[in-house]
């Protein structure tokens, strides 16, 4: 995600190899999400880089290869997560091992869920993302999945599209998250200590800033009960997620004055022609 295009000569510097911006992103936010080992385990050594470039409390929320969970919905993947997890070793307890669940994994599959979760390592936080509609509608469902978590010490990470579908899309960006994009109820509750948000707003900036409000609540709370939250701020095109993500902490740290700030970003010299 640290190289994303919109983001060159504006957060990251345009100069700046494609290898070594995970460092100027690092200024702006304190967390990642790894999407792109979704698609393809790395190389150890990548990975070692991504350690090498972020200071020691960076945190990876790293996403459980799709073959593992789409493909294989989690049953005979012995050998991929032994490559993945041992890409990821470089990270250390920094990395959040993400398992996005397909729409299709529903609430007769979480006895797989649970015996997936018991065998991950006990040293490595765990997350998952589910989107089936019965998980959010039917009680008995969601309690069962809370209790196959809570069992493996996971957390139950929501990804809130509340905001973004409240109004029919208006741009090219907006329509193809439309389009794509999951429609399930707002979740608030905590299983961990460590909850993660994905939240999803709209072009708009003042649109994205009032459709977070009720998750500066959520999370003022949570950090005040001694919680360590993480959340990621996107939009359909991510252009100015950074700069959201850093206001977002600023309105959290208007109701909770003692949390840090974020680290501040090196600045980004100006485009030039030559």
């Amino acid at each position: 995600m640290w190289t994303h295009k919109a983001w060159l000569g504006r957060f990251v510097p345009q100069s700046l190899p494609a290898k070594q911006r995970l460092r100027a992103y690092a200024g702006w936010c304190n967390a990642v999400e790894g999407n792109t080992t979704f698609y393809a385990i790395p190389a150890r050594a990548t990975v070692e880089t991504w350690a090498q470039q972020t200071d020691p409390g960076f945190r990876f929320v790293v996403k459980v290869p799709k073959v593992v969970t789409h493909e294989r919905r989690l049953v005979g993947v012995e050998k991929e997560m032994r490559a993945f997890l041992d890409a990821m070793e470089p990270l250390g307890e920094r990395a959040v091992l993400w398992t996005q669940l397909p729409g299709s994994f529903g609430p007769s599959d979480v006895e797989a869920l649970g015996r997936f979760l018991r065998r991950l390592p006990t040293d490595r936080r765990r997350a998952v993302e589910v989107r089936h509609p019965g998980f959010f509608t039917d009680t008995g469902s969601a309690s069962r999945l809370e209790a196959t978590l809570a069992d493996a010490n996971a957390e139950w990470l929501p990804f809130d599209t509340t905001a973004f579908f409240q109004s029919p899309p208006t741009s090219e960006a907006e329509q193809d998250a439309w389009a794509k994009k999951p429609r399930l109820p707002r979740r608030t509750r905590a299983l961990t200590d460590h909850p993660i948000v994905r939240y999803l707003g709209r072009d708009s900036i003042e649109q994205t800033v009032e459709g977070w409000q009720a998750w500066t609540t959520v999370v003022a709370d949570w950090l005040r009960a001694g919680r360590s939250p993480t959340v990621f701020v996107h939009t359909p095109d991510n252009d100015d997620a950074p700069a959201l993500a850093r206001r977002f902490h600023d309105d959290v740290r208007a109701l909770v004055p003692d949390l840090d700030p974020l680290p501040e970003p090196e600045p980004v010299e100006p485009a030039t022609l030559f």
